[in-house]
């Protein structure tokens, strides 16, 4: 089978994969919804490649969505001092996160989606566990058949998925890459993008049948390339800003 079929069929399985775990995108959904309508917020992180970029501010996608974008980093290299450097940049890795939570975007009865395919890596953990302590509903994005075999590099020893209220998986295998290919060390082709998106668009159609059902209309993005597209995207900004979703 030429590798073009054999990517389409996993492309395939993964999606049918998502779609069998609908009870964790429904619960998703409903978290989301209550944030909503009770006035809160819905924050997407990711550490990835594509989630924090593709349900913002997209055609057909919800205007209640917010994307969090936080970081450190020191640029102060030393020669003789690269072994102490190494050492502290693990602490700085998530050490200044609580930071995050005085600026008053983040607040309780919010709910914050963390996506990271590994789920091992000190910040996202941090990130998962003090929005959990300053009472917000945190919702894991990450591979389960993954994850679960890594070491944390967080000093508690979680991954992500041990630190969430709610875990949705993308399904990527381990390694992330989807097919292996004679003469190649590695397998070729990441699940994870695919997946994660595939969870999260079905999560959105969840919020938009939940609001309905509801009496709420949440407010949706046209496309800025419509005729007068950036006033109509203007306009839905304005109305998003008025009801808060």
């Amino acid at each position: 089978m030429k590798l073009i079929d054999r990517y389409f069929d996993a492309l395939r399985a993964t999606i049918d994969a998502v779609a069998a775990d609908s009870d964790a995108i429904e619960r998703a959904a409903a978290l989301c919804t209550e944030a909503l309508i009770g006035g809160g917020a819905v924050h997407i992180f990711d550490s990835g490649h594509l989630v924090s970029h593709e349900l913002i501010r997209r055609a057909g996608g919800l205007a209640a969505f917010s994307r969090l974008q936080f970081g450190l980093s020191i640029d102060n290299a030393v020669r003789t001092r690269s072994a102490q450097a190494a050492g502290a940049q693990s602490a700085l890795s998530y050490g200044y996160i609580e930071a995050i939570f005085d600026s008053d975007q983040l607040r309780p009865g919010d709910v914050l989606f963390v996506g990271s395919v590994s789920g091992k890596s000190a910040n996202v953990v941090e990130l998962a566990l003090q929005a959990r302590a300053h009472g917000l509903k945190v919702i894991a994005l990450t591979a389960m058949a993954y994850s679960p075999q890594l070491a944390s590099a967080h000093p508690s020893g979680k991954r992500l998925f041990e630190a969430a209220d709610l875990v949705l998986d993308n399904h990527a295998p381990f390694g992330d890459g989807m097919l292996t290919v004679d003469g190649l060390d590695y397998p070729v082709i990441p699940a994870s993008g695919i997946g994660a998106v595939t969870v999260l668009w079905g999560v959105v159609a969840g919020i938009v049948e939940e609001m309905l059902a509801r009496g709420h209309t949440p407010t949706i993005y046209p496309s800025v390339n419509r005729p007068n597209g950036p006033t109509l995207v203007a306009q839905v900004d304005a109305e998003a800003m008025e009801k808060g979703y």
